[in-house]
């Protein structure tokens, strides 16, 4: 039973690596487009799968957040649409922040998974 249960968590990072520079570059790329773009610089070279990963969650969270905001160009249905999106990218910021904070690698809500298949070779 144990072994299940350490299974369905998400993994946490203790090594060196991740806590002293991915975990920094992690919680970089959730604070703002300058921010991501920092964070893909820093990571260039040494290629930190931490915060690859953290990379590729804020790019999906910031682009999605794009995509909303053209979306409102539609009337009624735009503007409802804008609404319940930019609650959802709140919630996904925050949530992908968390676990940056937290050292874990586990996908924002609704769309993470699918970020880290879209851009897979970002990061």
């Amino acid at each position: 039973m144990e072994n299940f249960e350490s299974e369905s968590r998400p993994p946490v990072f203790d090594d060196d690596a991740i806590v002293s520079e991915g975990k920094t570059i992690a919680i970089i790329a959730y604070i703002t487009i300058i921010g991501l773009l920092i964070a893909i610089i820093l990571n260039n070279d040494k290629k930190n799968r931490f915060a690859s990963y953290h990379i590729r969650q804020g790019l999906g969270i910031g682009l999605t957040g794009l995509v909303i905001g053209i979306i409102v160009i539609i009337p009624i249905l735009g503007w409802l649409v804008f609404l319940v999106g930019w609650l959802l990218i709140l919630v996904m910021w925050i949530s992908g922040l968390l676990n940056a904070l937290n050292g874990k690698e586990k996908p924002v809500p609704v769309l993470g998974n699918k970020y880290q298949e879209w851009f897979k070779g970002v990061g």
